[in-house]
């Protein structure tokens, strides 16, 4: 009855339309109605086989008001109806939504039933908490991912991108992120996503026990540019809802890149100039508004720390929209083809990996592990080519030859397969006993017996 009530609390007793006076492209044009509607503002357009198809306002052009429709625009002709339906997109998130698959509106795709709406409207475009009223980040958050956990460590409230380019890994380290991870709930978004590919990720990948603390949004990279946004948008906001229920949430979205990809389609179909690589210039005005409303909430609130991936073009992590998002999280995990081609997954190169929450969140002895650990595989990286072309000699440094002595125990400790789940302190402990069995063993006593604290 509740639900029927906020319903019906929520029906327009007046409403204004005006008719389609024109179609270009993506675009429709709207007369007769430009002084009830801004940018951001949605519509209903009845088409000529009746359907109600939703379309958002992206501009105006000579007094025209100029929409995008969230579907087809076959059907939508000039003459058609169009009724303002509200102007400030809102989403009703509740509870109930938990172990549910939702598309960009909210509304359930899983053939469950229909889900509770929520007695709290929030806005789907609404702006990122204020700097000065945010917590610190937290303590670490346990990922159930070994490298990440002891070389690219996570706090809770913490922001962090995932790049890598296609077929390397990023669903699979998500799926593992998501299953293992400490938080208490999973909003996880899946942007542009391939329609095959979004059952087998959630029956094989998430599974029930991870679906079971999850809420994911999906919008198919067969929907409309609006739908991809608006996914990245509801997805958002979902975790804000659990936040201000102070839950610990994590939110995993995939990918930024292809809302990037979906703003540019928006602003190139509004008009606006092409800048690098075809992005329009809203894109780089709205990465930010969208990640910075992930991270450490109000003070009294939870947290939402973010995990973001991006699909690097070619291989290429300097590309303009991997670049843009690398300045604005607080890390980046690297993945890298040529490991997956070695068969090391997940596929993660802790060298070029960075969290800015490092080393101030770990012990002195865990960041001793951590530096002696990345010593010797930087050692061998440098000489790689020499070791595995076998022009090498044995004696003539050192480190090289403890470096090569560590590898193959470091490539195991780094391999993990999605159903092997490792705790966070039992990284570390698997870690020092690797570097218990060679020249690290030194440093390791030395910090022990009191003599390595200088060092730290």
């Amino acid at each position: 009855m509740q639900s029927l009530v906020q319903e019906i609390s929520r029906i327009q007793t007046v409403s204004h339309y005006g008719r389609i006076t024109g179609v270009r492209g993506l675009l429709v044009e709207v007369g007769g109605i430009e002084q009830h509607v801004a940018v951001g503002s949605r519509l209903k357009v009845e088409t000529r086989d009746g359907r109600l198809v939703p379309v958002e306002i992206v501009g105006f052009q000579r007094g025209v008001a100029l929409g995008m429709p969230y579907g087809a625009v076959e059907g939508i002709g000039v003459g058609c109806k169009a009724v303002l339906a509200q102007s400030d997109p809102v989403a009703y998130p509740s509870d109930a939504w938990l172990g549910r698959v939702l598309n960009a509106f909210g509304e359930p795709i899983d053939g469950k039933g229909p889900v509770a709406m929520g007695p709290r409207p929030y806005m789907l475009k609404a702006n990122p908490p204020a700097a000065h009223s945010r917590q610190r980040v937290g303590p670490k958050i346990d990922l159930g991912v070994r490298s990440l956990n002891s070389f690219i460590s996570c706090c809770q409230g913490q922001r962090m991108g995932i790049f890598a380019g296609s077929g390397v890994g990023k669903s699979v380290l998500m799926s593992m992120i998501a299953r293992y991870s400490s938080a208490d709930v999973n909003v996880i978004g899946l942007v542009g996503e391939r329609g095959r590919e979004v059952q087998e990720f959630i029956e094989d990948d998430l599974g029930e026990d991870g679906l079971a603390r999850s809420v994911v949004i999906v919008a198919t990279s067969d929907e409309s540019a609006l739908m991809r946004r608006q996914a990245a948008y509801m997805t958002m906001t979902v975790a804000e809802y659990f936040r201000d229920r102070q839950a610990e949430v994590m939110c995993l979205m995939d990918s930024v890149t292809r809302f990037a990809m979906a703003q540019r389609e928006i602003g190139l179909a509004g008009g606006e100039p092409p800048t690098s690589k075809g992005y329009t210039p809203t894109v780089f005005n709205e990465l930010p508004r969208l990640l910075e409303r992930a991270g450490p909430g109000p003070k009294g609130l939870g947290n939402i720390t973010g995990l973001f991936t991006v699909l690097v073009e070619g291989d290429d992590h300097n590309e303009p929209v991997a670049d843009a998002v690398r300045g604005i999280l607080d890390g980046h995990i690297v993945m890298e083809r040529a490991i997956a081609e070695r068969g090391r997954y997940p596929a993660i190169n802790v060298l070029k990996s960075i969290s800015r929450t490092m080393p101030r969140c770990n012990t002195e002895f865990e960041n001793l592990l951590v530096r002696e650990a990345k010593r010797y595989m930087a050692a061998y990286s440098d000489m790689e080519e020499m070791i595995r072309l076998g022009a090498y000699r044995p004696g003539s440094n050192a480190e090289v030859d403890a470096a090569i002595q560590y590898f193959p125990f470091l490539e195991e400790y780094l391999s993990q397969w999605k159903d092997d789940h490792t705790p966070l302190l039992e990284g570390y402990e698997r870690l020092r006993e690797i570097l218990e069995t060679g020249p690290a063993a030194m440093a390791i006593r030395q910090f022990e017996s009191g003599q390595g604290l200088a060092r730290g």
